[in-house]
């Protein structure tokens, strides 16, 4: 059994979408996940699964969400190892605290073409420093992400993906819940 982390895009934002952790645990547990856990309401869901095929369980919790909730959430779907690459990999990586509250990781639900990696990274966004990878867009937002002009709609216009942004607080709660 593998231990995954579904990352929920939009949902508990300015009260749309409202989905209660509690309620969204017991609606994955029915879908016959195990040591099912939310953290925060931003929907972070750590599971374990028989599932070996991280794009057919984003299916089986995005239909789950719709047929529940009545509204379409996206979801990206990481395996533990997947995290932890990521985290492993940010060029913005710090000890510093303070710093490490600039850092964001837009994580992609495909690769995106090269083509548009290349235009993006032509592009430049004062006070923010950025790479594109194949699965994560790495965020260095120096005034903060709410003032960011890069943000996770840009990057999914701009990439032709859909994305969720997480902090990386948020990402390294995630996990050490896994351990």
């Amino acid at each position: 059994m593998k231990t995954y982390i579904a990352f929920l895009r939009g949902i508990n934002v300015s009260g749309k979408n409202k989905v209660p952790m509690a309620e969204l645990k017991e609606l994955l547990v029915d879908q016959e996940l195990k040591e099912v856990k939310t953290y925060i309401q931003s929907g972070n869901v750590l599971f374990k699964s028989e599932w070996d095929n991280t794009k057919e369980l984003e299916k089986l919790l995005s239909a789950a969400i719709l047929d529940h909730f009545k509204f379409n959430i996206p979801v990206i779907v990481k395996t533990v190892e997947q995290v932890k690459e990521i985290l492993n990999q940010n060029p913005f990586k710090t000890d510093d605290e303070n710093l490490q509250k600039q850092n964001y990781f837009v994580l992609l639900n495909n690769w995106p073409i090269q083509d548009d990696i290349e235009k993006l990274t032509l592009e430049a966004y004062a006070n923010e420093e950025f790479l594109v990878t194949n699965n994560c867009v790495y965020l260095k937002c120096n005034v903060g992400y709410g003032k960011a002009k890069l943000n996770n709609n840009l990057i999914e216009r701009k990439l032709n993906v859909l994305a969720t942004t997480r902090n990386y607080r948020t990402m390294n709660k995630m996990l050490a819940l896994s351990n």
